[in-house]
């Protein structure tokens, strides 16, 4: 499949100064390009490497809402997107994808009220039942789960910021095959997580963010996967040697 987004470039040349926010964020600071998986890519790291950043900088250019939702979504609650976006070049495909989304776990609230707010705007079908429902009914999972279920149809560009944050286990197990039915359905995915689990999809490339810039990490290689493991064959021993025994 031939990807709608082949690489990220940051064009360091017109950054004003690399000693301030975001691009002193070691990650940024040392990013020249990054090749993006046809069909999924995995941003993972510790909490203020960068992932989410770039996410959300390379959602912001190619259109999308900074607090989440489509393209067409232009609502703003609190406006704290970074200016990364404007000096990051999006290498594009021949084709465009015909649909996309942009999900973020801390403001998919702000998502789903204006999700309403559209319902009542207008005439015809109610554009919450193309996502399964007044979305405010359902917990944060539930919620979520229904916009992977039924909004997201595939022939896409989806971007996700730490989803696992509204799964449980089984729905991340489930989501899983959701992402491989968006793969099948000539989609791209691009997803910043901490999930073992999801980080599991075999037609991936992982990218690890933290302090020495980011690299391409195997998935038994991700710190994630082995304290995860290490965690499950030896918790006995690992809370004695937290006091927690």
């Amino acid at each position: 499949m031939e990807p709608y987004l082949y690489k990220i470039r940051l064009k360091r040349e017109r950054v004003p100064s690399f000693s301030e926010y975001p691009f002193c964020i070691p990650s940024i600071r040392r990013l020249n390009s990054l090749e993006l998986h046809p069909c999924v890519t995995f941003f993972v790291g510790e909490n203020g490497t960068g992932k989410s950043t770039l996410l959300e900088a390379i959602a912001v250019n190619f259109g999308f809402n900074p607090e989440g939702g489509t393209r067409n979504f232009q609502f703003s609650t609190y406006d704290s997107h970074s200016s990364l976006a404007d000096y990051l070049t999006l290498e594009k495909g021949v084709h465009r994808p015909k649909d996309g989304f942009f999900f973020r776990a801390e403001s998919f609230y702000n998502v789903a009220t204006e999700v309403e707010r559209l319902s009542f705007v207008g005439l015809g079908t109610p554009i919450r039942e193309s996502y399964g429902g007044n979305l405010h009914t359902r917990s944060h999972g539930e919620s979520f789960f229904a916009l992977l279920q039924n909004r997201l149809g595939g022939e896409g560009l989806y971007l996700f910021d730490e989803p696992e944050s509204a799964l449980s286990p089984t729905r991340q197990i489930a989501m899983l095959e959701k992402m491989h039915d968006l793969v099948q359905k000539r989609s791209q995915l691009i997803i910043a997580t901490h999930s073992p689990i999801l980080m599991a999809y075999p037609k991936s490339k992982i990218y690890t963010f933290s302090s020495d810039g980011i690299r391409e990490t195997a998935y038994e290689d991700t710190e994630q996967y082995r304290i995860t493991r290490d965690f499950l064959n030896y918790y006995p021993r690992m809370l004695h040697e937290i006091g927690a025994k």
